[in-house]
Formats: C-alpha cells, structure tokens, sequence
C-alpha cells in the first residue's frame, strides 16, 4: 500500500503576521487507493492585508474539496477543477472589495501542491514558492517560480487571485520507495541552499517535523525578512504497479458457480440463462424479497484464471455507478453480502441494436438519427467522467419498448481515475471489436473521446448502409502510411434516398486521423440533423466510382469492349 510520512512546519519570522498557510491529509481506507495523499502550501503577498486570508481558503479548499471530486477523475481533472472555483472565489471577493484596481493589496497568494497517487506525484504549482525533489541523495527543484524583474524588484507575474482565470503549472512524475519532496515558500529557499536542505533532511531522517524545524531556522538564520514555512514529504511504500489495495478486495471473493433456473444466489433466483459467450454467462434473476427482475452477469469459467480480466469484469459496476444517465446501463443495489464474484445491472425489456438492424434493414434516416443520438448523450455522460467505452458495437447498445436506447458492458471502459491507480494499459492489447475500433488503437496510441466517436460514426454508417465503412481493412492498417491509403466508401446509394451532406457527416466522423474529425460528439450529432452550407456546398451526388466501385468498373470493360467491337467491325467491313 502507499505510505507517506509528513513532516511540516512554519514560522511568522521578522514579521508581526504570518501569510502563509499549508497542511497534508493522508486518508484512510479505500481514498488512500482512489485519491492518494495530498500537500499543500500557500504564501499571501505582503503588500495585501488580507492574503493571509487567500492562503488559508486555498490550501483547505484544496485538501478538502479535492477528495469530494469523482474518484473516475485524473487527479489532474479533480485539482484543476478546484484550483479554477478557489481562484474565482478569490478574485470575486477583492472585486467586491475596496483593491479591486489594485490586486497587490487583494486576496492573493501563491499555491504549491504535491498528491502521491499510485505511483506517480502530481505537482500543482502557480506563484513563487517551491516544490523540490531529493532523489538518490539529489535535492533538485520540480517548479520554476513565476516571477519578473523590473529595476531590481521581483514581482508576482502568475497568482492565485490575480486574474478571473488562473493558469497551474502540471508535472507528473513517477516515484519510488524512498523519494523526499520538499515544499517551501521563497522565504525559505532564498536563504537555505540546496545542499543544506538535503543536509537537513539526512540528519533527521527518523524526524521529519525536526527536518522541516531545522530548514526554517537555517533560513532565519541566514537573514530572511519573509514569512517561513516548509514541508517533507517522504514515500516510505508503493502498491504494486498493476495492483491495488481495490483491486484486492475485488478478486478476493471465490468465482461464481454455472447458474441455472431456479438456483438462489445471495437472493437471487434464477429466472433463465440470456446468453453465453467465451468471456461471460448473463442471466435474468428475480429479487426474492422485492420481485423486481434483474441481470446477473458472471465470468467464463475460462477466465477465471484471468487476473486483468476479472479485474474488469468486477470494475463494470463501479463504473456503471458513477454515470447518471439515461442511456447508460445502471446497477443494481442491495444490501446483501456477496458469496462470489459477479455484477447486478437492471433488467431492459427490448432488443440489441444489432437484432433491431437485423429486423429493419433499410431504416429511415430520421430513426438513425434518434438512435444515434441517444447513444451520443450515453457517451458524453461517460466522457465527462474521463471514462472511454472503447467497445462501442451494436451488440452493446440496447433499445427498449419504449424506444430508449442504452448503452451496455462496460469491460473495455478506461477510467482515468484507475489508470493512475494501476498504469497505463498494455496499448498492444485491442480491448474492443476490431471492426469498430478507431484506427489509432492499432497504432498503440492511447484513446480519446474522439476514438468512441469513430465507432459510433461506423455504427451510423452501418445502419445506413448494411455494411462498414473501411471493411475489414482498419484492423489490418498498423501503420501510418498504411491507414492514409484508407479509402473511405460512399453511404449513397442509387436506391436509398439519403441526403449527401448526411455523407459528408460520416466521411468526417470516420476519418482515420483522430485530428481530423469531430472535436465533439455534440457538433457530430448536429450537423447530422442540420445541414451547414460547408457540408452543402460539395456535389450533390458523388463520382460513381465512389458511390459503386464495381458498378463503375464494370461499366468502364463495357464501354472498352463496346470500342473494340466497334474498331473490329469498321476493319473486317471494309
């Protein structure tokens, strides 16, 4: 598990009120694993009277706001968000205040802060105080102080409070057992060096409230005028990796049993089995107490040997938890104790999108895009928790009886939250089906949302069309060269009656270059509906060649065999 040990202290030095303000929380249980360690320093400025006041709101607003932020958030995401509604309430109140022309004498501070997560450090930092690392006996500084020079005076160019929008300074760096951070306002690291706070840190190695202690009094000592405060972060232990304290208790429980009718698990029954495939068994389960049907989702007896699989699996209702939306599948809650692994998700009366395509094969333009919507805003509500499907495909989209659609299996979702718990995923690994994962994946690239957005645009084409956009060839495009030869195939066709801008939608959607398509679900799902005059400005009917490749070849041999008949003939009749 991670440890951190915390040493902290500060001093008010050769002035009557210390401005400056820091603390550290280390939590318990599983926002140890979710959310990681937190520390943070504030300096106020000295020419304001109530930067003090600046000081404290920014390093408490942080330490507590930031564990109420989603634990699917980067760490990036959740201290970004709290950091911009801090920075705003600051400058609003020096708006209201009698300095709002004068931000030197408003509420105004500098703000450092360092969250050990996983095994990376995250450092957040705007002003000029300091973030430092020791590493291997090397003290060095992670942050650049945000400071110019004019006459011979340094003077704050980036704060909190200053501006109605504020821009943080992000470092992420991997750690180790062993590694030292060191936090410290400019009262302090302009008068203790480098190689005396590592000296400091050495010599109370066992202390680290006595480390923080010394470095202050060394910068008192050596003259400094300003307010002094330091604090030393040590890494006493990592998690593993690929592990973690969640995933633990996760795969800690015994894999569940082949269930058939009328089986009880854990007050459940079994009502029948949905379907089976090599990675899971569904059934429809009825509540015992409450009658209320269900799905009960277990793994493949196959896969139980599967670490990373099982991981998955059992992350599906936690995801699922975390989304409010109508058009994603929601779980199932109850009280009772689990006896092995596997996944409660509410029940849908309907059909797969793929059966729906299967019984309406040539689907009116208006129904493609009241599916694709709905299956957008599904989407957006997971983008905003910086989660990715990642196997978005028909089979995973479900439509209700009365027409809504859901989005389904979340075994191939990233969560950025998790990825920092437990590392990037293996990018050689395609979690999706091959035929609607965005090209990038097959390049090892990392998604993003515009990655779902390919495979909705492929899904959009071939409810259209009947068939897909590139084929089979995006799986075995593996580089860049060979997916720039990707040719995209026209929707159009002589006897569908299909808009040509809806063609110029999807050409764009399904770009192979992520740069290239959509920026947001959202402007995709418009232009579907809306024609703009970029889109209508093009041909109405595309070349035939575009439209029907065969269909334009065959008609090319016949006007050649018709020419040399021709030729023939004018030769033998003379």
């Amino acid at each position: 598990m991670l440890a951190v040990r915390v040493g902290q202290h500060s001093d008010r030095g050769r002035k009557e009120v210390n401005q400056d303000f820091y603390g550290a929380t280390i939590p318990e249980g599983p926002p140890l694993s979710s959310k990681g360690v937190a520390v943070a320093l504030a300096d106020g400025i000295g020419s304001s009277a109530v930067s003090q006041v600046a000081s404290e709101f920014a390093v408490l607003g942080l330490l507590e706001d930031y564990y109420c932020t989603s634990e699917a958030w980067s760490v990036r995401k959740s201290v970004d968000r709290v950091l911009a509604a801090t920075n705003s309430w600051l400058h609003s109140r020096t708006q209201q205040g009698p300095f709002r022309n004068d931000m030197e004498r408003g509420y105004v501070c500098t703000l450092s802060a360092v969250v050990i997560k996983g095994c990376t450090a995250h450092v957040f930092h705007v002003g000029d105080s300091r973030v430092y690392r020791l590493q291997r006996g090397v003290l060095e500084p992670v942050t650049q102080d945000h400071v110019w020079i004019s006459g011979g005076q340094g003077y704050l160019a980036r704060a909190m409070g200053f501006n109605p929008q504020v821009e943080i300074d992000y470092h992420a760096l991997p750690v180790e057992a062993g590694d030292v951070f060191v936090l410290a306002t400019d009262g302090v690291h302009e008068h203790v060096t480098e190689r005396d706070m590592a000296a400091a840190i050495a010599e109370r190695a066992h202390d680290l409230d006595a480390a923080a202690q010394a470095i202050v009094a060394k910068a008192l000592a050596n003259g400094s005028p300003d307010n002094l405060t330091a604090q030393v972060v040590r890494i006493e232990s990592l998690p593993p990796p690929e592990g973690s304290e969640l995933h633990e208790r996760l795969v800690e429980l015994p894999p569940a049993p082949l269930l058939s009718p009328r089986d009880m698990l854990d007050g459940w029954r079994i009502v029948r089995e949905i379907h089976a495939t090599p990675r899971s068994h569904i059934y429809l389960a009825v509540d015992v107490q409450t009658g209320a049907p269900a799905i009960i989702k277990t793994p493949a007896i196959d896969r139980r040997e599967d670490t990373a699989y099982i991981e998955r699996f059992l992350m599906e209702e936690w995801i699922a938890r975390r989304i409010d939306s109508a058009h994603v599948l929601k779980p199932v809650g109850h009280a009772r104790a689990r006896t092995c692994q596997y996944v409660v998700t509410e029940y849908i009366d309907g059909q797969t999108l793929a059966q729906w395509m299967t019984d309406h094969p040539r689907p009116e333009v208006e129904s493609v895009r009241r599916i694709v919507e709905q299956v957008a805003r599904g989407l957006q509500a997971m983008h905003r928790m910086e989660m990715l499907h990642q196997d978005l495909r028909p089979e995973n989209i479900m439509i209700d009886a009365n027409g809504t659609v859901k989005i389904i299996d979340f075994g191939a979702v990233s969560v950025a939250g998790l990825r920092e718990i437990h590392g990037p995923r293996d990018d050689a690994v395609i979690l999706g089906t091959e035929q609607y994962t965005a090209p990038e994946y097959f390049l090892g690239e990392a998604g993003t949302p515009a990655s779902d957005l390919f495979s909705l645009g492929t899904i959009a084409y071939q409810m259209l069309s009947g068939r897909l956009p590139y084929g089979a060839d995006v799986s075995r495009a593996r580089t860049r060269a060979a997916q720039s030869k990707l040719r995209y195939r026209s929707v159009l066709r002589e006897d569908r009656e299909i808009p040509a801008w809806i063609d110029e939608v999807l050409r764009r959607a399904l770009e192979p270059s992520p740069a290239k398509r959509y920026r947001e679900l959202s402007e995709f799902v418009h232009d579907l509906r809306h024609p703009s005059a970029r889109l209508t400005g093009r041909p109405a009917t595309p070349p035939l060649v575009e439209r029907d490749a065969l269909l334009f070849w065959k008609m090319v041999v016949a006007l050649l065999s018709l020419a040399l008949l021709a030729m023939l003939f004018l030769h033998f009749g003379r």
